[in-house]
């Protein structure tokens, strides 16, 4: 597919607005990639703004969100309610987490969940979500709103992470994109 700003390729074959969607997201979790890529581990915990946000506490939260999004298309559970516990240090990395290690499950986590959509018969099946402060009642989204989502939440981190990464040392993502290895 044209229009991406890094050289992204699904592992499996899919078309059509399946394609779209799974390379569209391919190629904004590239660019966030291309944020993160050769900071440190002091670096990623570093707030560089006025925000509690950090580069690795974005890695972490990104890939939980994959995790969750997998979980509730396998599950389908219509009683879920989001667990507020798990909340308390989703945007931190804690000193028994690494960058590496958020990167590898953000890796996973998003091939598994791709994968799953490029099987699923249809977009259009209805997901229950979980309810949650901000969601009190059941909804019911198709996966296809499911994966908008993932791609809306993605970009919005995505911009967040090139703040904070510009504050840190000056790189932007645009420019990076241009000087790295995987785009020599």
């Amino acid at each position: 597919m044209a229009g991406t700003y890094t050289p992204v390729a699904l592992p499996f074959t899919v078309t059509g607005e399946k394609e779209d969607l799974l390379t569209l997201l391919a190629d904004q979790r590239a660019l966030f990639k291309v944020t993160v890529r050769g900071i440190t581990e002091e670096q990623a915990r570093k707030r560089t703004t006025v925000s509690e946000l950090t580069l690795g506490g974005l890695v972490k939260h990104l890939a939980m969100g994959e995790q969750s999004t997998l979980e509730e298309l396998r599950e389908r559970d219509e009683t879920a309610e989001f667990d507020m516990t798990k909340a308390g240090d989703a945007y931190d990395l804690t000193d028994d987490e690494t960058l590496a290690g958020w990167l590898d499950e953000y890796d996973r986590a998003a091939a598994e969940l791709d994968e799953y959509v490029a099987e699923v018969g249809s977009l259009d099946e209805l997901i229950p979500q979980m309810t949650a402060p901000w969601q009190p009642e059941r909804e019911w989204w198709t996966i296809r709103k499911m994966m908008l989502h993932k791609l809306r939440e993605t970009a919005h981190h995505s911009g967040h992470a090139d703040i904070i990464r510009e504050a840190l040392d000056g790189q932007t993502t645009m420019a990076a994109i241009y000087t790295g290895p995987e785009f020599s």
